[in-house]
């Protein structure tokens, strides 16, 4: 075969391969559903032009434009993460130019009339996804429709001083007036916002021995999370019930070698009351040998084979069953948790 003849078989079989791919790929084409719409690009958020500030609504808000300046939520358009984002009062209203041109309060998104579920999900827009508040869906309050502006808000309040220069605080939860708050945005300030509802337990606090939240020693919410959470009562922390005791009280937590099973089982408040009593060390009895005899009137057959004689149970009667069982919370030495 001449060189030509092989070059122009080369040819044939370059242009046979062509042929090929090309209806391939035109198959492929007309397979595809013509009435197949590419994906749509979502507008832009928000229209800029629509937008007039924080500024133009001082006119006719003049109170709350003041109380609003002093707060975070006024701070965040000095952030940089925040720049190109809606700051100020239209961040939760919306735009306000046809609000303005109009004088119409249809124009703007008010409040005042809506459900406390849709006014918390204009809150959890921003700050969904943080630790302190993403199970507040599935909290007690978000249940019974109590949202945020029930507690917090968002416009502040009156920033004038509200601290006595003679008082000694014993940390930052009584540096507030009763009544009054600058902390988180709050109406007033912990506790006697969670005793407005929570009425139950405000005489609790008030018993000879209590946690010191009256006297700002603590606060409720270093305990509990008003945001919603898996434990208990909203307790904080996720790695129990008793989490929040054991937060402070760090040498009841454990491990030991011998457990005494109520406080693994049901907890703390299987002998306490966590807010109050008239009983030392928050017992639910007046005597300790009292509360024990609740469960060791007899043998359980459960961990230690407690003595369960009458002559034991009498003697108990006498004397606190503390005397001699001093490691009642756990020991590391004694299955019957002596010294």
């Amino acid at each position: 075969m001449s060189s030509h003849s092989f070059i122009k078989s080369l040819l044939v079989c370059a242009a046979l391969v062509a042929a090929i791919s090309w209806q391939a790929s035109s198959s492929v084409a007309q397979s595809a559903k013509p009435t197949d719409k590419p994906v749509q690009i979502k507008p832009t958020a928000y229209i800029v032009g629509d937008y007039v500030g924080s500024e133009a609504c001082k006119d006719c808000h003049e109170d709350q434009f003041r109380a609003f300046s002093h707060t975070s939520h006024a701070d965040l358009s000095t952030i940089g993460s925040w720049k190109g984002k809606v700051t100020g009062c239209e961040a939760c209203h919306g735009p306000g130019k046809n609000h303005i041109a109009e004088g119409d309060p249809t124009k703007i998104i008010s409040f005042k009339n809506k459900p406390s579920k849709t006014i918390s999900e204009t809150c959890l827009a921003c700050h969904a996804g943080r630790e302190e508040h993403n199970n507040f869906r599935r909290g007690e309050h978000w249940r019974n429709d109590i949202g945020c502006t029930e507690c917090h808000s968002p416009h502040g309040e009156s920033t004038e001083k509200n601290t006595a220069g003679s008082n000694t605080f014993v940390s930052a939860a009584n540096a507030q007036k009763p009544g009054f708050s600058t902390l988180k945005m709050l109406k007033v300030s912990e506790p006697q916002l969670c005793e407005g509802c929570h009425s139950e337990v405000k005489h609790q606090f008030n018993q000879p021995f209590h946690h010191k939240v009256l006297e700002g020693a603590m606060k409720c919410t270093d305990c509990h999370n008003a945001h919603g959470g898996f434990e208990l009562k909203q307790t904080r922390l996720a790695t129990g019930a008793d989490a929040a005791c054991v937060k402070c009280h760090a040498d009841k937590q454990g491990p030991f070698v011998f457990e005494h099973a109520p406080v693994k089982t049901e907890g703390c408040v299987s002998c306490h009351t966590p807010h109050g009593s008239s009983n030392p060390r928050l017992l639910r009895t007046s005597r300790v040998s009292q509360l024990c005899l609740e469960c060791h009137s007899q043998d359980h057959g459960v961990g230690a084979q407690e003595p369960a004689g009458p002559q034991h149970n009498l003697n108990a009667q006498y004397a606190n069953c503390t005397s001699c069982h001093v490691k009642i919370h756990g020991s590391n030495s004694s299955h019957v948790f002596f010294r």
